[in-house]
């Protein structure tokens, strides 16, 4: 099945979310690329196995607070000056060959700039140093931590699973069991991010 056959699909099927779907044959990375650019209104993740995974947009709250989230890392990344950050559009190409776009991420510069322009306008072929994944009512929170461990496993130095609802944070640092953190009033960047301070009452 070709990525455009594919789109079709997604957009005629597609009525409870997320769904997944496995293609007859694994897609490229150009392949789903252009699958995801037929397909603008969705999201869509490839699994390290070739799953997609498609989402669809989140309502309005949580896309309040994905962009609090997000203005704040900039914020921090504009004064520091040794990163990139990437909103939820950004999908990644992580060393196991699963796609995942992180709802905020963070990329040190040396790295960015060493891809080829090519690399940069499709998905980066590289995990983010920093990601943020933030819990909305139809996420299952096991997956969410499944897919911060292969974050973790695939060279992100610090991670952080936020659940709005019961405001709890997750953090994961390499080589360091999840830390989970009870009604936190503020998350530090520590030593990948440093001076980084994010108040959450602005998220919750």
């Amino acid at each position: 099945m070709s990525a455009h056959q594919l789109a079709f699909e997604l957009r005629t099927s597609a009525r409870h979310f997320p769904i997944r779907v496995r293609p007859a044959a694994r897609l490229s990375d150009d392949e789903l690329f252009e699958l995801c650019g037929r397909n603008k209104g969705l999201r869509i993740e490839r699994t390290e196995g070739g799953e997609l995974v498609i989402m669809s947009p989140t309502g309005g709250e949580t896309s309040r607070r994905n962009a609090a989230l997000v203005a704040a890392l900039f914020g921090w990344a504009s004064r520091d000056g040794s990163g990139i950050v990437f909103d939820s559009n950004g999908g990644f190409i992580l060393p196991n060959g699963a796609e995942r776009a992180p709802d905020a991420s963070w990329v040190r510069k040396a790295r960015w700039d060493a891809l080829t322009p090519a690399q940069r306008e499709r998905f980066p072929p590289l995990c983010p140093d920093f990601v943020a994944e933030l819990r909305s009512p139809s996420d299952a929170l096991d997956e969410l931590h499944a897919k911060m461990r292969e974050y973790a496993d695939n060279g992100a130095r610090l991670g952080w699973l936020l659940d709005p609802e019961a405001r709890r944070v997750w953090v994961y640092e390499v080589r360091r069991e999840a830390v989970c953190l009870e009604q936190p009033a503020e998350l530090r960047g520590g030593e990948v991010l440093p001076g980084l301070v994010i108040e959450l009452a602005t998220i919750w």
